[in-house]
Protein backbone atom coordinates (compact mmCIF):
# COMPACT_ATOMS: atom_id res chain seq x y z
CA UNK A 1 0.00 0.00 0.00
CA UNK A 2 3.08 2.13 0.75
CA UNK A 3 4.15 1.88 -3.15
CA UNK A 4 0.82 3.77 -4.63
CA UNK A 5 0.42 6.44 -1.91
CA UNK A 6 4.64 8.01 -2.59
CA UNK A 7 3.84 7.71 -6.21
CA UNK A 8 0.81 10.01 -6.23
CA UNK A 9 2.76 12.42 -3.64
CA UNK A 10 5.61 12.69 -5.97
CA UNK A 11 3.30 13.20 -8.99
CA UNK A 12 1.85 15.90 -7.38
CA UNK A 13 4.65 17.50 -5.71
CA UNK A 14 5.94 18.01 -9.50
CA UNK A 15 2.96 19.52 -10.30
CA UNK A 16 3.22 21.85 -7.99
CA UNK A 17 6.62 22.37 -8.81
CA UNK A 18 5.76 22.83 -12.40
CA UNK A 19 2.89 25.54 -12.03
CA UNK A 20 5.26 28.47 -11.28
CA UNK A 21 7.33 27.56 -14.12
CA UNK A 22 3.76 27.72 -16.65
CA UNK A 23 2.65 30.77 -15.06
CA UNK A 24 6.08 32.38 -15.70
CA UNK A 25 6.63 31.24 -19.32
CA UNK A 26 2.86 32.67 -20.21
CA UNK A 27 3.67 35.87 -18.73
CA UNK A 28 6.79 35.99 -20.24
CA UNK A 29 5.00 35.24 -23.82
CA UNK A 30 2.75 37.87 -23.10
CA UNK A 31 5.40 40.27 -22.01
CA UNK A 32 7.36 40.02 -24.99
CA UNK A 33 4.28 40.47 -27.34
CA UNK A 34 3.57 43.70 -25.59
CA UNK A 35 7.17 44.59 -26.22
CA UNK A 36 6.98 43.79 -29.93
CA UNK A 37 3.91 46.07 -30.21
CA UNK A 38 5.70 48.94 -28.83
CA UNK A 39 8.41 48.79 -30.72
CA UNK A 40 5.97 48.59 -33.81
CA UNK A 41 4.31 52.22 -32.35
CA UNK A 42 7.59 53.58 -31.89
CA UNK A 43 8.99 52.44 -35.57
CA UNK A 44 5.28 54.25 -36.65
CA UNK A 45 6.07 57.40 -34.43
CA UNK A 46 9.31 58.11 -35.21
CA UNK A 47 10.54 56.08 -38.44
CA UNK A 48 14.36 55.87 -38.94
CA UNK A 49 15.30 54.59 -35.95
CA UNK A 50 17.84 57.07 -34.48
CA UNK A 51 18.44 57.00 -31.22
CA UNK A 52 18.63 61.12 -30.96
CA UNK A 53 14.86 60.79 -32.14
CA UNK A 54 13.46 58.22 -29.97
CA UNK A 55 14.64 56.22 -27.02
CA UNK A 56 15.93 52.56 -27.68
CA UNK A 57 13.51 50.11 -27.66
CA UNK A 58 12.64 47.88 -24.49
CA UNK A 59 14.94 44.81 -24.36
CA UNK A 60 14.64 42.37 -21.31
CA UNK A 61 16.61 42.51 -19.20
CA UNK A 62 20.39 40.81 -19.37
CA UNK A 63 20.51 37.43 -17.30
CA UNK A 64 23.23 37.62 -14.62
CA UNK A 65 24.43 34.55 -13.76
CA UNK A 66 24.48 33.60 -10.14
CA UNK A 67 27.16 32.00 -7.72
CA UNK A 68 25.55 28.66 -6.22
CA UNK A 69 24.85 30.02 -2.96
CA UNK A 70 24.17 33.69 -3.52
CA UNK A 71 20.90 35.29 -2.63
CA UNK A 72 18.78 36.19 -6.28
CA UNK A 73 18.44 39.66 -6.51
CA UNK A 74 14.87 39.52 -7.50
CA UNK A 75 12.10 37.14 -8.04
CA UNK A 76 10.82 36.18 -11.44
CA UNK A 77 7.03 38.51 -10.56
CA UNK A 78 9.83 41.58 -9.79
CA UNK A 79 11.36 41.34 -12.86
CA UNK A 80 7.61 40.99 -14.30
CA UNK A 81 6.93 43.80 -12.94
CA UNK A 82 9.84 46.14 -13.97
CA UNK A 83 9.24 45.15 -17.22
CA UNK A 84 5.68 46.57 -17.38
CA UNK A 85 6.52 49.62 -15.62
CA UNK A 86 9.03 50.01 -18.52
CA UNK A 87 6.56 49.41 -21.29
CA UNK A 88 3.89 51.52 -19.44
CA UNK A 89 6.40 54.74 -19.13
CA UNK A 90 7.03 54.04 -22.90
CA UNK A 91 3.63 53.78 -23.88
CA UNK A 92 2.58 56.99 -22.08
CA UNK A 93 5.43 58.96 -23.83
CA UNK A 94 4.21 57.55 -27.02
CA UNK A 95 0.90 58.63 -26.52
CA UNK A 96 1.79 61.70 -25.36
CA UNK A 97 3.88 62.85 -28.70
CA UNK A 98 1.11 61.02 -31.10
CA UNK A 99 -1.31 63.90 -29.27
CA UNK A 100 0.84 66.07 -29.82
CA UNK A 101 1.73 65.38 -33.37
CA UNK A 102 -2.04 65.39 -34.29
CA UNK A 103 -2.76 68.47 -32.83
CA UNK A 104 0.29 70.39 -35.08
CA UNK A 105 -0.80 68.80 -37.64
CA UNK A 106 -4.64 70.26 -37.36
CA UNK A 107 -3.30 73.89 -36.53
CA UNK A 108 -1.34 73.41 -39.53
CA UNK A 109 -4.06 72.37 -41.82
CA UNK A 110 -6.36 75.02 -40.71
CA UNK A 111 -3.65 77.85 -41.59
CA UNK A 112 -3.18 76.42 -45.10
CA UNK A 113 -7.53 76.14 -45.40
CA UNK A 114 -7.32 80.55 -44.40
CA UNK A 115 -4.76 81.02 -46.71
CA UNK A 116 -5.99 79.15 -49.79
CA UNK A 117 -9.38 80.44 -49.07
CA UNK A 118 -8.30 84.07 -48.79
CA UNK A 119 -5.84 83.70 -51.97
CA UNK A 120 -8.82 82.45 -53.79
CA UNK A 121 -11.19 85.53 -52.79
CA UNK A 122 -8.53 88.23 -53.27
CA UNK A 123 -7.54 86.68 -56.64
CA UNK A 124 -11.38 86.29 -57.86
CA UNK A 125 -11.95 90.20 -57.49
CA UNK A 126 -9.13 90.77 -59.52
CA UNK A 127 -10.10 88.86 -62.71
CA UNK A 128 -13.98 90.24 -62.37
CA UNK A 129 -12.85 93.73 -62.61
CA UNK A 130 -10.84 92.93 -65.83
CA UNK A 131 -14.31 93.11 -67.85
CA UNK A 132 -15.70 95.91 -68.77
CA UNK A 133 -18.37 97.24 -66.19
CA UNK A 134 -17.65 94.84 -63.52
CA UNK A 135 -20.77 94.99 -62.00
CA UNK A 136 -23.73 95.95 -64.34
CA UNK A 137 -26.30 98.14 -62.52
CA UNK A 138 -29.30 96.90 -61.29
CA UNK A 139 -31.88 98.01 -63.18
CA UNK A 140 -30.06 101.26 -64.85
CA UNK A 141 -32.30 103.82 -65.69
CA UNK A 142 -32.14 104.77 -69.14
CA UNK A 143 -31.18 107.84 -70.49
CA UNK A 144 -34.49 110.37 -70.19
CA UNK A 145 -35.91 108.69 -67.48
CA UNK A 146 -37.13 111.31 -64.77
CA UNK A 147 -36.06 111.66 -61.07
CA UNK A 148 -39.68 111.00 -60.36
CA UNK A 149 -39.85 107.92 -62.00
CA UNK A 150 -36.69 107.08 -60.52
CA UNK A 151 -38.01 107.09 -56.86
CA UNK A 152 -41.75 105.75 -57.53
CA UNK A 153 -39.29 102.37 -58.77
CA UNK A 154 -37.88 102.61 -55.46
CA UNK A 155 -40.87 102.51 -53.43
CA UNK A 156 -42.68 99.92 -55.41
CA UNK A 157 -45.65 102.45 -57.08
CA UNK A 158 -44.43 101.86 -60.59
CA UNK A 159 -42.42 99.76 -62.11
CA UNK A 160 -38.76 100.26 -62.80
CA UNK A 161 -37.94 101.31 -66.14
CA UNK A 162 -36.74 99.08 -68.71
CA UNK A 163 -33.68 100.32 -71.00
CA UNK A 164 -34.63 99.54 -74.78
CA UNK A 165 -32.32 99.03 -77.23
CA UNK A 166 -33.11 100.60 -80.62
CA UNK A 167 -31.92 98.32 -83.53
CA UNK A 168 -29.87 100.56 -86.02
CA UNK A 169 -29.59 98.76 -89.33
CA UNK A 170 -26.36 100.36 -91.32
CA UNK A 171 -26.93 102.31 -94.35
CA UNK A 172 -27.02 100.11 -97.88
CA UNK A 173 -23.08 100.16 -99.24
CA UNK A 174 -21.71 100.91 -95.58
CA UNK A 175 -18.86 98.99 -94.21
CA UNK A 176 -20.57 97.42 -91.58
CA UNK A 177 -19.22 98.44 -88.15
CA UNK A 178 -16.25 97.05 -86.57
CA UNK A 179 -17.08 95.52 -82.91
CA UNK A 180 -14.93 97.48 -80.49
CA UNK A 181 -11.66 95.81 -79.20
CA UNK A 182 -12.13 95.14 -75.34
CA UNK A 183 -9.98 96.96 -73.32
CA UNK A 184 -6.94 95.42 -71.53
CA UNK A 185 -6.66 95.17 -67.97
CA UNK A 186 -4.69 97.70 -66.15
CA UNK A 187 -1.84 95.86 -64.20
CA UNK A 188 -0.88 98.30 -61.82
CA UNK A 189 -5.21 98.58 -61.04
CA UNK A 190 -4.83 94.73 -60.58
CA UNK A 191 -1.91 94.94 -58.34
CA UNK A 192 -3.66 97.54 -55.93
CA UNK A 193 -6.61 95.65 -55.68
CA UNK A 194 -4.32 92.41 -54.87
CA UNK A 195 -2.61 94.28 -52.38
CA UNK A 196 -5.46 95.50 -49.98
CA UNK A 197 -5.42 92.86 -47.39
CA UNK A 198 -8.31 91.14 -46.19
CA UNK A 199 -8.31 91.19 -42.41
CA UNK A 200 -8.24 88.21 -40.45
CA UNK A 201 -9.95 88.92 -36.80
CA UNK A 202 -11.93 85.74 -36.08
CA UNK A 203 -15.13 87.02 -36.86
CA UNK A 204 -15.36 86.08 -40.59
CA UNK A 205 -18.60 87.99 -41.29
CA UNK A 206 -17.02 91.26 -39.92
CA UNK A 207 -13.68 90.70 -42.18
CA UNK A 208 -15.96 90.59 -45.06
CA UNK A 209 -17.56 93.46 -44.63
CA UNK A 210 -14.53 95.79 -43.17
CA UNK A 211 -12.74 93.97 -46.52
CA UNK A 212 -15.67 95.78 -48.74
CA UNK A 213 -15.16 98.56 -46.88
CA UNK A 214 -10.83 98.56 -47.37
CA UNK A 215 -11.95 98.16 -51.39
CA UNK A 216 -14.37 101.68 -51.00
CA UNK A 217 -12.06 103.78 -49.15
CA UNK A 218 -8.95 102.77 -51.74
CA UNK A 219 -11.50 104.02 -54.66
CA UNK A 220 -12.10 100.75 -56.16
CA UNK A 221 -16.10 100.89 -56.27
CA UNK A 222 -16.67 97.74 -58.62
CA UNK A 223 -14.92 95.78 -56.43
CA UNK A 224 -16.28 96.89 -53.37
CA UNK A 225 -20.19 96.65 -54.40
CA UNK A 226 -19.44 92.90 -55.04
CA UNK A 227 -17.48 92.59 -52.01
CA UNK A 228 -20.45 94.11 -49.95
CA UNK A 229 -23.32 92.43 -51.94
CA UNK A 230 -21.52 88.62 -51.25
CA UNK A 231 -21.00 90.08 -47.86
CA UNK A 232 -25.21 90.55 -47.47
CA UNK A 233 -25.66 87.32 -48.86
CA UNK A 234 -23.75 85.75 -46.97
CA UNK A 235 -24.66 87.12 -43.59
CA UNK A 236 -28.04 88.24 -44.11
CA UNK A 237 -28.60 89.10 -40.40
CA UNK A 238 -25.20 90.05 -39.42
CA UNK A 239 -25.17 93.01 -37.11
CA UNK A 240 -22.76 95.05 -39.74
CA UNK A 241 -25.68 94.67 -42.49
CA UNK A 242 -27.02 98.33 -41.99
CA UNK A 243 -23.37 99.55 -42.27
CA UNK A 244 -22.98 97.60 -45.24
CA UNK A 245 -25.86 98.67 -47.21
CA UNK A 246 -25.40 101.81 -46.32
CA UNK A 247 -21.56 101.37 -47.82
CA UNK A 248 -23.14 100.06 -51.20
CA UNK A 249 -25.08 103.02 -51.62
CA UNK A 250 -21.64 105.33 -51.00
CA UNK A 251 -20.19 102.68 -53.68
CA UNK A 252 -22.52 104.26 -56.22
CA UNK A 253 -22.40 107.75 -55.18
CA UNK A 254 -19.21 108.24 -55.30
CA UNK A 255 -19.16 106.26 -58.51
CA UNK A 256 -21.57 108.92 -60.03
CA UNK A 257 -24.34 106.56 -59.81
CA UNK A 258 -26.78 108.94 -57.06
CA UNK A 259 -29.89 107.47 -59.28
CA UNK A 260 -28.81 103.82 -58.02
CA UNK A 261 -27.19 104.87 -55.08
CA UNK A 262 -30.26 106.30 -53.25
CA UNK A 263 -31.99 103.01 -54.19
CA UNK A 264 -29.86 101.26 -51.73
CA UNK A 265 -29.91 104.42 -49.23
CA UNK A 266 -34.27 103.91 -49.40
CA UNK A 267 -33.58 100.07 -49.01
CA UNK A 268 -31.61 100.43 -45.92
CA UNK A 269 -33.34 103.06 -44.23
CA UNK A 270 -36.56 101.35 -44.69
CA UNK A 271 -34.94 97.88 -43.83
CA UNK A 272 -34.61 98.99 -40.08
CA UNK A 273 -34.79 102.82 -39.37
CA UNK A 274 -32.71 101.81 -35.76
CA UNK A 275 -29.89 100.51 -38.06
CA UNK A 276 -26.96 101.88 -37.49
CA UNK A 277 -26.12 103.56 -40.49
CA UNK A 278 -30.22 104.67 -40.77
CA UNK A 279 -29.49 108.08 -40.23
CA UNK A 280 -26.83 108.12 -42.50
CA UNK A 281 -28.97 106.51 -45.62
CA UNK A 282 -31.77 108.97 -45.02
CA UNK A 283 -29.24 112.21 -45.08
CA UNK A 284 -27.68 110.54 -48.04
CA UNK A 285 -30.79 109.78 -49.86
CA UNK A 286 -31.30 113.44 -49.67
CA UNK A 287 -27.69 114.14 -51.33
CA UNK A 288 -28.84 111.50 -54.19
CA UNK A 289 -32.50 113.25 -55.09
CA UNK A 290 -30.15 116.93 -54.84
CA UNK A 291 -27.52 115.69 -57.14
CA UNK A 292 -30.47 114.27 -59.53
CA UNK A 293 -32.38 117.77 -59.53
CA UNK A 294 -34.95 116.23 -57.92
CA UNK A 295 -35.82 119.05 -54.73
CA UNK A 296 -39.15 118.25 -53.38
CA UNK A 297 -37.73 114.87 -52.57
CA UNK A 298 -34.64 115.83 -51.26
CA UNK A 299 -36.64 118.14 -49.08
CA UNK A 300 -39.05 115.75 -47.76
CA UNK A 301 -35.61 113.21 -47.36
CA UNK A 302 -34.29 116.12 -45.01
CA UNK A 303 -37.58 116.95 -43.12
CA UNK A 304 -38.23 113.88 -42.17
CA UNK A 305 -34.16 113.11 -41.45
CA UNK A 306 -34.22 116.25 -38.75
CA UNK A 307 -37.42 114.53 -37.17
CA UNK A 308 -36.31 111.07 -37.01
CA UNK A 309 -32.89 112.00 -36.19
CA UNK A 310 -32.45 115.20 -34.61
CA UNK A 311 -29.82 114.68 -32.29
CA UNK A 312 -27.54 113.15 -35.35
CA UNK A 313 -29.04 116.45 -37.15
CA UNK A 314 -27.41 118.08 -34.49
CA UNK A 315 -24.19 116.05 -33.77
CA UNK A 316 -22.36 113.36 -35.91
CA UNK A 317 -24.13 114.23 -39.04
CA UNK A 318 -24.53 118.22 -38.37
CA UNK A 319 -22.17 119.07 -41.75
CA UNK A 320 -23.37 117.33 -44.14
CA UNK A 321 -27.15 117.98 -43.23
CA UNK A 322 -25.85 121.86 -43.42
CA UNK A 323 -24.38 121.26 -46.80
CA UNK A 324 -27.34 119.43 -48.00
CA UNK A 325 -29.79 121.97 -47.29
CA UNK A 326 -27.18 124.68 -48.99
CA UNK A 327 -28.78 125.68 -52.17
CA UNK A 328 -31.99 123.61 -51.16
CA UNK A 329 -35.51 125.93 -51.02
CA UNK A 330 -37.85 123.79 -48.83
CA UNK A 331 -41.31 125.03 -47.81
Amino acid sequence: MRAPVVSVLVVAALAAGSAPALAQDSADARLRKVEAEVRALQRKVFPGGDEKFFEPQITAPAATPQVPGSTPSGTPLSDVLTRMDAIEAQMARLTGQVEQNSNKLAQLEARLEAQASQSAQVGALPAASSQVGVLPPQNPAPQGSSPQANLAAMNGSAPAPTPSTPSVKPAAGSAPAKPAAAAPASDKRLAAVQAIVKPQTGDAGDDEYSYGFRLWDAGFYPEARQQLKMFLEKYPNHSRGSWARNLLGRAWLDDNNPSEAAKWFLQNYQADKRGERAPDSLLYLAVSMKQLKDTKRACIALAEFSDTYASEAAGRLSSLYASTRNGLTCS
